[in-house]
């Protein structure tokens, strides 16, 4: 028996002998990552920040270790994936939406610096992690302690990679558009995979590549769908999109998980484990139901 399910096994012990714990469970939060930011007449915006990365069951996001153990009485408990950043409008890209398992919330990515048609310098916004700033802002977007970290800077020409679940955007480099900051692996359901990557910077000549981990290259590249990866910045209409989030977490095999009807999920055994994976909710009102 792997480490992870004798631990578990021996939390579903503690919890029968005492009885008012609750369930014990490992959790994957994370939220939807920003959208790159766009440019009407040039490459040289800021990519995308990754959502907030927070977990009891590994790494979590800026540079944090694993959260405390969580417990989980029967009952009914909120669960929301973040929608990633929308790129589709010109003037008004935005940053990820938050993901949320009870009490639990993950900070959607900041969206990435550009230049509206107006003209007008929009500035990169924090978040999960941070989106990167572009020529001409002064700003470049913070990422949330224990989640995320910051976008990167701009250079001449160039915009700064959003920033990363597992490490700050790139910066950029005269002409060269700064990679997105990578993202954190996790082993919850069995396999390992990365999530949290930002997206690319763009630049007049090379634009930046998105952070492993789902993030968007720049240019016209959205953020991975259940990664919260950042999208790539300077996009076209609805091409620089964050990625939406995921909500994964394990209960023992003798409890039941009911989810309400705006829930799309899926779920595996696990040595002594059942893992949901939740890849959808419908509206911000979704909720699992544990018995």
């Amino acid at each position: 028996m792997a480490n992870s399910s004798i631990r578990d096994f021996q939390k579903f012990n503690t919890m029968s002998a005492f009885g008012n714990l609750g369930f014990p469970v490992s959790y994957l939060v994370v939220a939807g990552g920003g959208a790159g930011g766009r440019y009407a007449s040039g490459n040289l915006s800021g990519g995308g920040g990754a959502g907030g990365y927070r977990t009891n069951a590994g790494t979590s996001g800026g540079g944090a270790g694993a959260e405390a153990d969580l417990f989980l009485s029967k009952g009914v408990h909120s669960i929301i994936v973040g929608a990633g950043g929308s790129s589709s409008s010109t003037t008004n890209w935005t940053s990820g939406f938050d993901s949320v398992l009870n009490l639990t919330v993950s900070s959607g990515g900041g969206r990435g610096s550009g230049l509206t048609s107006v003209p007008s310098w929009v500035p990169a916004f924090g978040g999960g992690s941070g989106g990167g700033r572009s020529e001409g802002s002064a700003v470049v977007g913070s990422g949330t302690p224990e989640q995320g970290y910051a976008g990167g800077a701009s250079a001449t020409d160039a915009g700064g990679g959003g920033g990363g679940a597992g490490a700050v955007g790139f910066s950029g480099g005269v002409n060269t558009g700064g990679a997105g900051g990578v993202g954190v692996a996790s082993s919850i359901t069995g396999s390992t995979v990365t999530r949290g990557g930002g997206g690319g910077g763009s630049g007049a000549i090379t634009n930046g590549a998105g952070g492993t981990g789902g993030g968007g290259s720049a240019i016209n590249n959205s953020g991975t769908a259940n990664t919260g990866g950042g999208g790539g910045s300077w996009s076209t209409a609805g091409q620089g999109n964050g990625g939406s989030g995921v909500v994964i977490f394990t209960l023992p095999i003798q409890a039941v998980a009911t989810f309400s009807a705006g829930v799309t999920q899926t779920s595996a055994t696990v040595g002594v484990n059942k893992v949901y994976t939740v890849t959808a909710t419908s509206t911000t009102s979704e909720t699992v139901t544990i018995g």
